[in-house]
């Protein structure tokens, strides 16, 4: 077993791998498999001391923890064992005729060097080894910085990965901002942040100051729109599962709800149908409903359940950090709720008179990380996707983007920049470098 190295200054940790990356080792793609192997080999051989720690943080059903957390990493290590060969070859590129015929050129893939990934609390794991995968297929070395909000998960993950991982090209760095603050005063070749816009902000400023290339994954007010017409109780279905799932602490997990004034009362009634569907009347005894990560984010939540009328839900406790799966109606735009990424089981309805307002509604605020769109109209989701901006788009089902390996997440505006899983994570942790060649003779 691999042991960590302890008592590392940043500094230190950052000159040693990058001194390691200098040798070459981790460019061959037999290292970079191999590391993708055991990373996998770490998650199914621990999977159930990484679900426990993932229910002490933020109370994930051993269900959840597989599907959305370790089975979800999985699932993109296989994607990119079973195609990284494929995506690796050069590719080539029309030579114009001045340079004669025996000219070629390609594009191949460059590993940067250092890259480090600062990961948040809510999927303390996918979120942190996700990127990692992305990093280590693209053959970097890498600085893993674990949420201290997400303390159970983050020992469990500065625990396995020395003991799995080339301790010479994969460091875990665990603590708060201090900790945090000194690595970003090192010079690394990629920083690769998810977490909120003000920490972004911080992240920026710091890279600018080495010029490192960032990815910002952030987040926002996430908008569905449910049109007239649809058939609400898949929609109230769909919608509970993806905005409750992890108590709506999801990036993605819609944020609110515009439909008409007309369509809005029947929504409710579905949603309540539908939240006790999947949670039962009591959600606080579903072992398939998370918890508020901490106190803190609990006292926020609860401040804002005065922004409408409650549908459903609205029981909270502050000791066990449960806050019920809340519906709002009669929403003001300008309320509290609707001031700020809600990242909990909220869900608030606004009513607008229709289309045109909905698209308006979205286009006066910053650019989301996801809309979400329910409609059987060609015409009404063709406008959405022609008329609006977001990180992705998903027509008919929430959240299911971030799970398909071909597709790029990420955000755009305040909601963040840069893409990533699958082949755009070699795009994000690789530098395409063109190739030239013309013989001597």
């Amino acid at each position: 077993m691999n042991q960590q190295h302890t008592s590392e200054q940043p500094a230190d940790i950052v000159a040693r791998l990058r001194a390691t990356f200098r040798t070459g080792r981790t460019k061959p793609v037999e290292w970079r498999t191999g590391q993708l192997r055991r990373l996998r080999a770490m998650l199914t051989e621990n999977g159930a001391d990484l679900a426990a720690a993932l229910h002490e943080d933020l109370g994930k059903s051993g269900t959840e923890a597989q599907r959305t957390e370790i089975g979800f990493t999985v699932r993109e290590i296989d994607h990119t064992l079973d195609h990284l060969e494929e995506w690796l070859r050069p590719e080539p590129a029309p030579v114009p005729a001045h340079l004669g015929a025996d000219a070629t050129a390609w594009t191949q893939y460059d590993p940067l060097g250092v890259v480090l990934v600062i990961a948040p609390w809510n999927y303390p794991a996918q979120l942190l080894l996700a990127p990692v995968v992305g990093a280590l297929a693209s053959g970097n070395t890498v600085v893993a910085k674990p949420s201290e909000l997400a303390p159970a998960t983050s020992a469990a993950l500065a625990r396995l990965i020395p003991s799995y991982l080339d301790i010479d090209a994969v460091a875990v760095v665990e603590g708060g901002v201090p900790e945090t603050t000194a690595l970003l005063a090192e010079r690394f070749d990629h920083v690769f942040y998810t977490g909120n816009g003000t920490v972004g902000r911080v992240v920026m400023r710091a890279a600018a100051e080495h010029l490192t290339p960032v990815t910002l994954e952030l987040g926002g007010k996430s908008p569905v729109f449910v049109d007239r017409g649809t058939d609400l109780d898949v929609v109230a279905d769909r919608l509970a599962r993806g905005k409750f799932l992890n108590a709506g602490q999801t990036c993605v997990a819609p944020d609110y709800v515009l439909t008409d004034p007309e369509t809005a009362p029947a929504l409710e009634v579905a949603l309540v149908r539908a939240v006790e569907a999947v949670y039962g009347t009591d959600p606080a005894a579903s072992p398939e409903y998370g918890r508020i990560v901490n106190e803190r984010h609990f006292d926020r939540l609860g401040a804002l359940l005065g922004s409408g009328r409650v549908v459903i839900g609205g029981g909270s406790d502050r000791t066990a950090r449960y806050l019920a799966p809340t519906v709002l109606a009669d929403v003001d735009p300008a309320s509290p709720v609707m001031r700020e990424e809600i990242f909990g089981p909220i869900l608030p309805i606004v009513t607008v008179s229709g289309l045109d307002a909905a698209i308006d509604f979205i286009n006066d605020r910053d650019k989301p990380l996801a809309l979400y769109v329910f409609s059987d109209s060609e015409e009404t989701r063709a406008r959405i996707a022609a008329e609006t901006s977001s990180g992705g788009l998903g027509h008919g089902l929430p959240l299911a983007h971030l799970t398909v390996s071909d597709l790029p997440f990420g955000g755009v505006g305040e909601s963040g920049m840069g893409s990533y899983h699958g082949r755009y994570s070699l795009d994000t942790f690789s530098h395409r470098k063109a190739v030239l060649a013309k013989p001597l003779n």
